[in-house]
């Protein structure tokens, strides 16, 4: 089983990318392809899907958002083409408050989800989510400073230490926010 991938993005189409690691190219499914920039190495997040007829790759920004998925697709009646539509466009965190308040609406306004599959997800998935310990959790200038962080060549310790200390005000804009974590980082 595969974790994750880290190369350099050559192709972006409307549901996939190709990702390159050492001479191979990674066909990846992904809910947002083109939150990939094109030409860039990047860390890709995956999960490996293997069913009677086929074996896919899924690939993921955060490992948030790759945990939410592989949880999605357990939900009875729900596969990873249902579990991408709700990725593409939501975050984990606004999906754990609709599944803990029971917001059945929230997950029927996806493709290829009714009522009674919003219902069993939220019956499903209950109480089994949790991404609070996540930095980006509560600010999602959080995680875009962590990916700037990372394509500067930061390692994977240095920026979960620096987000932690990172507190933002409402009116802190993602470029202030980069230089108070790289002040950070200095000190």
């Amino acid at each position: 089983m595969y974790s994750y991938f880290k190369g350099e993005i050559t192709e972006i189409t409307s549901n996939h990318i190709t990702c390159e690691v050492a001479g191979v190219g990674y066909l990846i499914k992904v809910p947002n392809p083109y939150a990939f920039p094109l030409n860039s190495n990047v860390t890709v997040y995956v999960h490996h899907h293997v069913k009677e007829d086929a074996i896919e790759l899924y690939g993921f920004l955060t490992k948030d958002e790759r945990t939410a998925f592989e949880k999605l697709i357990s939900v009875k009646g729900l596969g990873p083409k249902g579990a991408l539509a709700i990725l593409a466009s939501t975050t984990p965190q606004e999906m754990v408050i609709a599944i803990e308040n029971a917001e059945a609406k929230f997950f029927s306004k996806f493709p290829g989800i009714g009522t009674k599959l919003s219902q069993q997800i939220i019956l499903d998935l209950k109480g089994k989510l949790d991404f609070s310990d996540s930095p980006s959790a509560l600010d999602p200038r959080i995680e875009e400073t962590g990916l700037a962080l990372k394509s500067l060549g930061y390692s994977n310790s240095e920026i979960k230490n620096v987000l932690k200390k990172l507190k933002l005000e409402p009116n802190t804009t993602l470029s202030d926010a980069v230089k108070m974590a790289l002040k950070l980082l200095k000190n």
